[in-house]
């Protein structure tokens, strides 16, 4: 029975640990279980795509039919995405975010299981894995933001959420190259791959993660839809605008990538592990000022609206002069300049989002903000797949062209004396409920744990009390 009783203390603690998020410093250990969140739903699709010609020919399909190894990935992903967000919203993010691994990890399982038994007849059921690994996408990274947002306020929301974005860019960075790796095993390999690390990240979230109490009864679909309703009236010009900058930035960044596959390969006989690390480097230049960034804007929501307007520059002027260069160094330098604005972007965007609207609605505006990155990672290969038939320079000047509608819609839409007013009101109001509660309120009685009696053996066991104090605090009462 012992090791029972000490794994209890161990989620005891964990408990406690993790109620620490509702002081002012972040929880590291919290961090790090929400960041793998974003991490798992990013190796989803990149680290297929090394394997995808050695699985058409194992399977005897088309180039074309094997593409939907992706697709029906990413489109159940963001078409559920909202509806996760809504689920979230009313019975708690870890209430989503944990069946949302489990049923990605289930799909994983039967999409291997089915290549081992079927062999060359198992395309159907591996589409179907895919599908439901999707739909268990849907409830990750945009509700681990959304968490994010309910458990930190002011810098230490920005910090953590560019922790979440930075996760999400090394995911980026590190899929394609671990997916060739494990595809030297088979191709089939990397579907078992995904559950053992998704069940790491379930024990992470399981036991370090704690959320805030609710401060209402959660609301019906009717009052749910008008109170989202109310927020698109008084604040779509930010909350479109930042949908839009932020699909775009990411539409241009798989777009490219995407370009640069194909450009690797046809002109430098690159493919594999090296063709993979070539393509990681822009990611990775994304990832580290993402990382860079959510630390330093804190709450400055000036900073912030310059950032997404400077990152959307960088991205356009970067694009625009790449067909002038006939130069492999050169083009790294701009799509790895195009990165660093991508970086500048994403977590200010974050970061203004999930502060634009109360903890009740900002799991579904956030996940409608998922979708649309969803969507936009999606759209972005096909549309440069096309644009390469019209022309090279085209899809870069194309692209060019949308960095700089997204940047003047964020100059002219996202208003800093608004988002000021509304962080104010915000911090106001949470102040005033703190006030009428006393000291006490939230103590929290953990009975029938164990201890050595005082004094005595160590065999004999007492029973004790442990009351979660405000902070995280252990109390013991014998």
């Amino acid at each position: 029975m012992l090791p029972i009783f000490l794994i209890k203390d161990v989620i005891l603690l964990s408990q406690a640990a993790a109620a620490g998020n509702k002081g002012d410093e972040v929880n590291k250990f919290t961090l790090a279980a929400l960041a793998g969140v974003p991490l798992i739903m990013v190796l989803g699709n990149s680290m297929l795509i090394p394997v995808l010609p050695k699985m058409a020919k194992s399977l005897g399909v088309s180039q074309m039919q094997i593409s939907l190894i992706i697709t029906l990935f990413s489109v159940p992903a963001g078409l559920v995405i909202p509806i996760a967000g809504f689920l979230s919203d009313r019975f708690g993010r870890k209430k989503v975010i944990i069946p949302g691994l489990f049923l990605y990890a289930l799909g994983g399982l039967l999409a291997g299981a089915a290549a081992l038994l079927f062999k060359e007849n198992a395309f159907p059921w591996i589409l179907g894995g895919r599908v439901i690994q999707g739909i268990g996408a849907a409830g990750t990274a945009p509700i681990a933001m959304a968490f994010c947002g309910d458990l930190w306020k002011g810098k230490d929301r920005a910090k953590s959420l560019g922790v979440i974005e930075a996760s999400n860019g090394m995911g980026k960075v590190s899929s394609p190259i671990l997916g060739s790796l494990v595809g030297l095993i088979a191709w089939w390999a990397i579907f078992f791959f995904f559950p053992i690390v998704i069940a790491v990240v379930i024990l992470g979230v399981w036991f370090l993660t704690r959320e805030p109490e609710a401060q209402k009864e959660p609301k019906g679909v009717k009052q749910y839809i008008g109170s989202i309703k109310k927020i698109f009236k008084k604040k779509s010009p930010l909350l479109l605008s930042s949908f839009f900058a932020g699909s775009v930035a990411l539409l241009i960044l798989f777009g490219v990538l995407f370009y640069l596959s194909d450009y690797l390969e046809t002109k430098f006989g690159m493919d594999g592990v090296l063709k993979g690390a070539a393509l990681a480097i822009p990611v990775l230049f994304m990832s580290i000022t993402s990382y860079i960034t959510g630390a330093l804007i804190k709450k400055q929501v000036e900073l912030m609206k310059w950032l997404v307007v400077i990152g959307h520059g960088l991205i356009a002027a970067s694009l625009v002069t790449l067909p002038l260069f006939n130069n492999v160094y050169a083009f790294f330098a701009g799509i790895s300049s195009a990165g660093i604005g991508t970086g500048l972007v994403l977590p200010c965007l974050n970061t203004l989002i999930t502060s634009s609207t109360d903890k009740d609605e900002r799991g579904l505006v956030t996940s409608l903000y998922g979708s649309v990155r969803f969507l936009g990672v999606a759209a972005g290969p096909p549309l440069f797949g096309w644009l390469v038939g019209i022309g090279p320079d085209i899809i870069f000047w194309a692209s060019a062209g949308l960095a700089v509608v997204a940047a003047v819609l964020a100059f002219f839409f996202i208003k800093v004396k608004a988002l000021k007013a509304s962080q104010e009101d915000g911090n106001k109001q949470a102040k005033e409920k703190q006030a009428k509660k006393p000291w006490l309120t939230r103590w929290r009685s953990r009975p029938s744990s164990i201890t050595a009696w005082p004094g005595g053996p160590g065999l004999l066991l007492w029973p004790v009390n442990r009351c979660l104090l405000p902070g995280g605090e252990m109390r013991v009462d014998r």
